[in-house]
């Protein structure tokens, strides 16, 4: 019996799972991610909750033939390792993961791919709908997008190909990215940048709301508990639904799917209040054909599945092959 892992690298936890050869998922891990000190904490929980997966399934890691991880970005393929990535603290500047993972599985079949890439993989594999011509897109701590256009899953030569949370929206440069650029689709509708445009909207014009704008524990939920119910909330959240709407225009544009499935968070968490006013308002924004815009059926699995998919293709994602 051949065993293979998949690994989800997020901002905020890491998992993994561990399948056999037919594909059933025999044993799982989750734990939070370290903030650091360093990016060797991070590589060091990866390699932790990869042993707990395996010890959950009652496999011994040297047994597994293969591991697929999908990582938050931006991605070192040659090194196989993330570098400065943008939403944990700058003190975490480097994050070993081929390498060990390789060493702790005696194997060199270790495949790395942007976390949402793999996303899009998991999509092509598990779901019912998987056309040739297709997104995944995540709108949680962070925003991106995984791309399969004719069939074929797009990485890049470094593996960072779909960091669409990085297309600049806003050339006035209003809010600041985590990636240190400014006027990103991400520095807007984050999860983790939402709190801050909507403070930075309240300095600019401070009315009355019911939103602790200015305690250190405000946050994304705050806003999305308050909508409804607070004026202020609303318009955030409607300034938030403009760029997302916008964001995922440019998406269309650039690779014509057919679907866009969309997890993260964010979406999962707030689909009524992410999903529904980028449905209602692309028509305003896209001159080719809309795609149907889906709530993801993987949940929060989506990604590690991906990475699951991955290894046990020898990192292809190649739908045939699973």
């Amino acid at each position: 019996m051949a065993y293979y892992v998949g690994v989800d690298l997020g901002a905020t936890n890491v998992r993994a799972v561990v399948a056999d050869d037919e594909g059933t998922v025999v044993g799982s891990a989750k734990r939070a991610t370290p903030r650091g000190p360093t990016g060797i904490a991070v590589t060091e929980a990866v390699l932790a909750v990869t042993r707990e997966a395996c010890e959950a399934a009652g496999v011994d890691p040297e047994r597994v033939r293969a591991a697929g991880v999908g990582s938050i970005g931006p991605l070192d393929l040659a090194e196989g390792a993330v570098e400065n990535p943008s939403n944990l603290p700058d003190t975490v500047d480097r994050i070993p993961l081929t390498g060990p993972l390789s060493v702790l599985l005696d194997t060199d079949r270790v495949f790395l791919h942007n976390d949402t890439t793999a996303g899009v993989i998991g999509e092509r594999f598990y779901s019912d709908r998987n056309p040739d011509d297709m997104v995944y897109l995540t709108i949680s701590s962070g925003i991106g997008a995984g791309v399969c256009v004719d069939g074929h899953v797009l990485t890049g030569w470094d593996g960072n190909a779909g960091e669409v949370g990085h297309m600049t929206l806003d050339p006035q440069g209003f809010m600041p990215c985590g990636c240190g650029k400014d006027g990103h689709w991400e520095a807007y509708c984050s999860g983790n940048n939402i709190p801050e445009y909507a403070y930075e909207l309240h300095q600019e014009d401070p009315v009355d709301t019911a939103l602790p704008v200015e305690d250190p524990d405000f946050s994304a939920v705050d806003v999305f508990e308050h909508a409804g119910r607070d004026e202020f909330a609303d318009y955030v959240l409607d300034q938030v639904a403009h760029w997302n709407t916008m964001g995922v225009a440019n998406v269309i544009h650039a690779y014509a799917p057919i679907v866009i499935h969309v997890g993260g968070a964010v979406a999962t968490n707030n689909p009524g209040r992410i999903l529904d006013p980028i449905r209602e308002r692309l028509s305003e924004m896209v001159f080719i054909n809309v795609p149907d815009i889906e709530l993801t059926a993987l949940g929060d699995e989506v990604v590690v599945r991906g990475a699951l998919a991955s290894a046990m293709t020898d990192g292809t994602g190649d739908h045939g092959r699973l």
